[in-house]
């Protein structure tokens, strides 16, 4: 790290004698960010690769139509055969990679690849040379200034006045001749103004905090937009335990790849009112599905302000490693196509963190949990209940959305009391009122042993020979579902928003 950051100095120390230190500054920082990212994109692409090629590695080690423990052979020749040719194609990838991680070097195209490879197809995109060189210079154009605290308005580079909207930038020294405004300054002749959180704007810069300007220019409309984006405060988000003594409600979300299904609870963990379904269509071009996605979590902002919520309760999914692993984990045929069709339309990652930068601005925390069993649990003993209460249509999905805000408020899932302690074995009580106790064999020597029989010896468990008559044995259905006592994963947003003006 210090000899990239005295590499860095050394760029910035060329650059400032060609233009200015706040310039030279934006620019080696902005470059060195971007060199940064390609090493770590290059990283995570190596970590799919191999998790790819140990999955396929894992299943040819098996012979064809057997299993050994959890992995299962592949059905015949002609599929082993195929499935080997993809394993050398990706040693063969892993091995690119790697050889571009060690070098240091990696490949870094500025304005997009995909731009640039339009250029050798300019007949498919649609465009001319000339409509193409202009897009390709738009998205090199590099115009950034980074805020400083205690300068004026929030940013001595460019400085936007609150009062007129004025615009004016710092000249590089080779073009200080062309200033019209004093001290080497060069103003715009339009003027800005925003619309989407202008208070806030307004309050940083007059208190002259840290404000980020980036200039960008846009071909295809013809018009140059200004953006402003600056860093939140972060805040420390209130426990379970602190939002369920405050008596604030909460929204449980269940999000699924074509809508969200959404209930309220209180702070008993019970739910309110009924259940909220927002439709979610991602498909389209990119821009349109972000569009569409945004559309969806204002809905959920709007239904948390309507019923007084503190928090919205989410999920903490993830499926890049099965998006790797691909076939060998999700399934064959047609059936495991239409599963994998749907984990790859799910925006886990981009739902998440847009909710997080919108709820943050809403003043809403976001919890997100541990997913394990919630469709499950929440479909058997949350969904009946709440088609009863109801008398509207709900899905196991909206019981889901009830066992995810229990879940982040601290409850358990399961409606009846007396369920297993964390560990069976271990656990000081055993789990009652679950279900009926079988009716007691006739003719026995021995009662059935009980939570209070004291256990002989220093056995943990007791084993078969220690009973004189078998007993049915009794059907655990909390298996593999210990409590939570809070959320596994919770943070608040601290992610800085960007407006957009002409």
């Amino acid at each position: 790290m210090e000899a990239e950051a005295d590499r860095r100095a050394e760029r910035k120390k060329a650059l400032t004698a060609v233009s200015s230190s706040l310039w030279a500054g934006a620019m080696t920082r902005t470059s060195e960010d971007q060199y940064q990212l390609s090493p770590r994109c290059l990283y995570d692409q190596a970590a799919g690769l191999r998790r790819a090629a140990r999955a396929i590695e894992r299943r040819l080690a098996v012979p064809c139509g057997k299993r050994v423990g959890k992995a299962r052979g592949y059905t015949d020749q002609n599929e082993r055969f195929h499935k080997q040719c993809r394993l050398q194609s990706l040693k063969t990838r892993l091995a690119a990679v790697e050889q571009r991680i060690a070098s240091g070097r990696p490949a870094i195209t500025v304005g997009g690849r995909g731009l640039l490879k339009k250029r050798h197809h300019l007949a498919d995109a649609q465009l001319t040379e000339e409509q193409w060189r202009r897009r390709w210079e738009a998205s090199r154009l590099f115009l950034t200034a980074d805020g400083e605290s205690a300068a004026p308005f929030g940013n001595y580079t460019i400085a936007v006045d609150p009062g007129d909207g004025a615009v004016t930038l710092v000249l590089p020294e080779p073009l200080r001749h062309l200033a019209n405004a004093p001290r080497g300054r060069y103003r715009l002749q339009c003027t800005v103004l925003f619309h989407h959180l202008r208070e806030e704007w307004i309050d940083r810069v007059t208190a002259n905090r840290a404000v980020r300007y980036d200039i960008v220019h846009d071909p295809a409309r013809g018009r140059w937009y200004l953006d402003a984006s600056w860093s939140s405060d972060k805040a420390t988000p209130p426990t379970p335990q602190e939002i369920r003594a405050s008596g604030a409600r909460t929204l449980g979300v269940d999000l699924n790849a074509d809508h969200l299904a959404a209930i309220v609870l209180d702070e008993h963990g019970n739910p309110t009112g009924g259940p909220h379904t927002v439709p979610l269509d991602l498909t389209g071009p990119t821009t349109t599905r972000d569009g569409r996605l945004r559309a969806a979590i204002r809905r959920l902002l709007f239904i948390a302000h309507e019923h007084g919520c503190a928090g919205i309760t989410i999920e903490n999914l993830g499926f890049t490693d099965a998006r790797a692993t691909g076939r060998e984990t999700m399934g064959r045929g047609q059936r495991g196509k239409r599963f994998r069709r749907t984990v790859a339309g799910i925006p886990t990652a981009r739902f998440r963190e847009r909710l997080r930068g919108m709820a943050h601005h809403h003043g809403l925390i976001v919890i997100a949990v541990d997913p394990a069993y919630t469709s499950i649990w929440g479909g058997k003993h949350w969904a009946p209940s709440l088609q009863q209460q109801t008398r509207t249509t709900v899905t196991r999905h909206h019981g889901a959305a009830v066992a995810i805000g229990r879940r982040g408020l601290g409850h358990r899932i399961r409606r009846r009391p007396g369920v297993t302690a964390p560990d069976q074995r271990i656990g000081q009580r055993r789990a009652t009122g679950q279900t009926a106790s079988p009716p007691r064999p006739r003719g026995t020597t021995s009662p059935p042993r009980t939570a209070g029989t004291p256990r002989r010896g220093g056995k943990t468990r007791p084993c078969r020979g220690d009973q004189l008559v078998l007993f049915p044995v009794l059907e655990d259905r909390s298996r593999g579902h210990q409590a939570l006592t809070g959320p596994v994963c919770g943070e608040s947003a601290t992610l800085a928003d960007s407006h957009r003006n002409g």
